[in-house]
């Protein structure tokens, strides 16, 4: 199977340098040929990213020589014309909003190939193409690629790949679970594990304040201004890796050691708009949660099932199957038909795996 990593670098001040510069050259041909294409369709014409693409190396590459300097990659080109082509094509799609210009500093990104040939990669150090040699903090899978992504996260710079592997399914400890997902306890199985919320976000929530705070107080354009955008994007980026990295280890453990894995068809958007608890839903990371089972069961054998988001899991007694109304203040599940008191989670959870054997 198709299998990704991102991986930190460990890159010296003049290679720090370059990977601004590939970034910078991206962003030139992207935005130009954003501001293009949006002329061309006020004229009444049918852009594409072909047509863009001959135009701009025939006719605009020639005339700025800083695009082919030395050390610069020419691949990045291509690839910004190909993100903007599948930009538009999931506007069109209705998947996304319509591309917007990109700014320095934000996203700063770039993809390079070696002309089709496979690229090496393992261990420590990794050769990319016109760039040279480059260090990793962590050891990679001896492979080949086809193509490299490097990005840009506060001041760090990351590096991401596809490579192909092979897996064989794990062992599984239980047939099926029943997967409940909530603000209080972040995933409630129907096993009885129960993975609590670390509300990472809410944790750091002060120091986030007070460094934006601290940006905002600072004259713009100064070098301390600067400093206080680097320290403020470094914590929030700390806080995203904190929370991906509790969504692994649920993920991981679920795929790894169950068949069937049962989960509920959340209307995340429409939960958004609830203001009272949108920062803490938003914190969860349910979409993520729901990406991450989906690619790991095909890593670790196992099977997704998407219950209907209008099944009615925490108003079922799981003991006799009695519905009743259920208001989000009630923690306990106290049946009216047969007496049966249990968790609320833990009911919806069990109800849920009940569904993998019908």
């Amino acid at each position: 199977m198709l299998l990704s990593i991102k991986t930190k670098l460990k890159l010296s001040a003049d290679q720090q340098i370059i990977m601004a510069k590939h970034a910078g050259v991206a962003r030139f041909t992207y935005n130009w040929g954003l501001a293009a294409w949006n002329n061309l369709q006020k004229d009444g014409l049918k852009p594409n990213k072909y047509i863009l693409k001959k135009f701009f190396n025939n006719q605009v590459k020639p005339e700025y020589l800083w695009i082919k300097e030395k050390g610069i990659c020419q691949k990045i080109t291509q690839y910004a014309f190909d993100n903007l082509g599948n930009a538009f094509d999931r506007y069109f799609k209705g998947l996304g909003q319509k591309p917007n210009f990109k700014k320095k500093g934000r996203h700063d990104s770039f993809t390079i190939d070696a002309g089709g040939k496979p690229i090496p990669v393992g261990g420590k150090l990794i050769k990319l193409p016109t760039i040279g040699w480059v260090k990793t903090y962590e050891g990679l899978p001896h492979t080949t690629c086809k193509s490299i992504t490097i990005s840009r996260t506060a001041n760090c710079w990351f590096i991401a790949f596809a490579y192909e592997q092979e897996y064989e399914p794990t062992l599984k400890q239980y047939d099926a679970v029943g997967v409940d997902v909530g603000v209080k306890e972040l995933a409630t199985l129907s096993t009885g594990v129960v993975f609590p919320n670390p509300k990472n976000y809410k944790k750091n929530l002060q120091k986030l304040k007070r460094l934006s705070r601290a940006f905002a107080k600072k004259v713009k354009g100064s070098n301390n201004r600067y400093k206080g955008k680097i320290k403020l994007a470094r914590h929030h980026a700390k806080v995203a890796n904190l929370r991906k990295n509790t969504l692994h280890e649920i993920t991981t453990y679920l795929c790894k050691n169950h068949a069937k894995i049962v989960v509920e068809d959340l209307n995340i958007s429409g939960m958004l708009k609830n203001h009272k608890l949108a920062q803490v839903i938003a914190d969860c990371g349910f979409h993520e949660f729901k990406r991450q089972l989906e690619y790991k069961a095909k890593k670790f054998g196992c099977q997704i099932i998407v219950a209907d988001r209008w099944y009615p899991s925490s108003k079922t007694c799981s003991n006799c199957g009695h519905i009743q109304p259920m208001p989000l203040k009630e923690r306990t599940y106290n049946c009216g038909n047969c007496r049966h008191s249990i968790d609320r989670d833990l009911n919806a959870a069990i109800n849920l795996s009940r569904l993998a054997k019908a």
